[in-house]
């Protein structure tokens, strides 16, 4: 929605020609009437930012303009759709089913995927810097590159088949995860165990 695009200005007031100037200089009366119209602007965006807080995000990728940053998204389906570089920062994604779906470097900074369905998903540089991914379902899904900093979980989560090629992990992160790898990634052909170089 583009709130500004949708306010419509009036012009600035005709010069009058041949006549005596007004009391006020018509340079003066025009910088007033232009002040006026942005002041109403921005008091009908900010009103309308206040009154739908949602608008304050608008979220990029082809899943339309619709708004998934800072949003509870709980048990939304978004299986096999083209999700490339949206943006899902500090959303709460518990049980969302991301099956199948193109998530080519889009970011869950900060999100909760709390047991979400990511199985056969294309998460290659994707950003999970900080995101719960407790539970989460990550079978078969492809990881290559992604990012993984800070205190990002995977307790319980099922990575039978995931491809973590080229994701930094944390030495404790990457101990854990050996400890339940198992399967190959039937897209790459890479075993999960190599790809988190498990000794």
């Amino acid at each position: 929605m583009d709130i500004l695009g949708a306010l419509k200005l009036g012009p600035s007031p005709p010069a009058l020609s041949g006549a005596a100037p007004p009391a006020t200089t018509p340079a003066r009366s025009s910088v007033h009437f232009h002040l006026a119209n942005a002041g109403a602007a921005a008091l009908v965006t900010a009103s309308l930012l206040v009154a739908d807080p949602s608008l304050a995000f608008i979220g990029g990728g082809p899943y339309g303009k619709q708004v998934t940053r800072g949003q509870d998204l709980t048990g939304k389906d978004f299986s096999g759709l083209t999700l490339v570089k949206q943006d899902f920062k500090t959303s709460i994604l518990r049980q969302a089913n991301f099956k199948g779906a193109n998530l080519l470097g889009a970011s869950f900074f900060d999100a909760d995927l709390t047991s979400a369905d990511l199985s056969d998903a294309d998460l290659r540089g994707a950003d999970f810097s900080l995101a719960n991914l407790s539970k989460a379902n990550l079978t078969n899904a492809n990881l290559e590159g992604a990012l993984v900093t800070g205190n990002t979980s995977f307790k319980g989560s099922n990575i039978t088949g995931a491809d973590f090629t080229d994701v930094p992990l944390r030495d404790d992160q990457r101990e854990y995860l050996c400890k339940i790898a198992d399967g190959v990634n039937s897209t790459t052909g890479n075993a999960t165990k190599e790809t988190l170089f498990c000794s």
